[in-house]
């Protein structure tokens, strides 16, 4: 029984082991299976209508590729004339920022810093460092493409893949993987459906508002909102800050209306938008969701928050159907 237990603990730490070696090769079949589930949902309204699968993926592609060279064609010119403008105001911003602290005899101290922290001889040299974002940057082309890829594989044949998994399930189990392969993919795809509309609707909405109080880069400041609306609880608020950093530069009261256009925003978001979307799908605590994002973060990085919320409502649902069901509630 010893040498069993011993046998059984190796054989843990092991694949403990292969599977960090392999975290960015898992990371990457994540990545894919979200893209896939959100390939998905549209192609099976269509398979309603009647069309077969290759025919709605590939009318889906078609209308990704033309709804993105749309826009790109109206949005990209635009944005990256406002991204030069950033680059031109962030200077403008630290030294108002350093004028204001320095008004405040209390806060000179943090002046101080501020000056040692943002001086253009500390900041130069981080330039030369940059040269090693574009190896990165490949690095992550590459594994776009991959998910690309691997998505496009899977959402062609799905069933194939489904029934590859049950197979490998012990023959007492395959009812409840069935259950389980189902309830993932309903609430997986129904969480991508929700925050997808719930992105989309911040990013109008805070381009709209922040376009008629005339506050500078609207669209490049929308765009960031809207995008870190994946990110709860943390992203919504670091994405207020560059809306409010541009809004100083042309007064302090515009600099108020925009702080409280993006408090409306995100309560409406947080308390009456997402949890409409999401009544039908998996409902995550803050708590919980921020953990993830922190040690998924920390773990892998960037990628690693982009998929914590994702990984976070597949193993929600499978907690629910395998260890509360399963274990916990036949505990005698």
């Amino acid at each position: 029984m010893n040498a069993r237990n011993l046998l059984v603990g190796l054989t843990l730490v092991v694949l403990t082991l292969l599977i960090w070696e392999l975290r960015w090769v898992l990371l990457v079949l994540f990545g894919a299976v979200v893209l896939a589930v959100a390939l998905d949902v549209p192609i099976e309204r269509l398979q309603r209508w009647g069309w077969p699968r290759p025919l709605a993926l590939a009318v889906v592609l078609l209308a990704m590729l033309l709804g993105g060279s749309l826009v790109i064609q109206l949005l990209v010119p635009e944005l990256i004339t406002q991204i030069r403008q950033l680059g031109a105001l962030v200077p403008v911003v630290i030294s108002k920022l350093q004028t204001m602290l320095a008004s405040q005899p209390q806060l000179q101290s943090l002046e101080q810093g501020l000056s040692s922290q943002f001086s253009w001889d500390r900041i130069q040299p981080v330039g030369s460092q940059l040269l090693g974002v574009a190896g990165g940057a490949a690095n992550g082309a590459v594994q776009l493409l991959l998910i690309g890829l691997l998505a496009v594989l899977m959402v062609l044949d799905p069933a194939a893949h489904r029934r590859m998994l049950i197979a490998a399930t012990p023959r007492p189990a395959r009812s409840t993987m069935k259950r389980l392969l189902d309830q993932c993919r309903m609430a997986l795809g129904g969480w991508l459906a929700g925050m997808t509309l719930s992105a989309t609707t911040v990013f109008l909405l805070t381009w709209l508002g922040l376009a008629l109080l005339k506050a500078p880069l609207a669209l490049l400041s929308a765009l960031v909102c809207g995008l870190l609306t994946f990110v709860p609880t943390i992203g919504p608020t670091a994405a207020t800050l560059l809306p409010l950093s541009m809004a100083l530069l042309v007064s302090p009261t515009l600099m108020v209306q925009v702080l409280v256009l993006r408090l409306g925003l995100q309560n409406l978001e947080a308390f009456l938008l997402t949890p409409i979307l999401l009544r039908r799908t998996v409902n995550l605590l803050p708590t919980v969701a921020l953990m993830a994002q922190l040690s998924l973060g920390a773990l892998l990085g960037l990628p690693g928050v982009l998929l914590a919320l994702p990984l976070v409502v597949v193993l929600q649902v499978a907690m629910e159907q395998v260890v509360v069901r399963q274990i916990m509630d036949r505990w005698t």
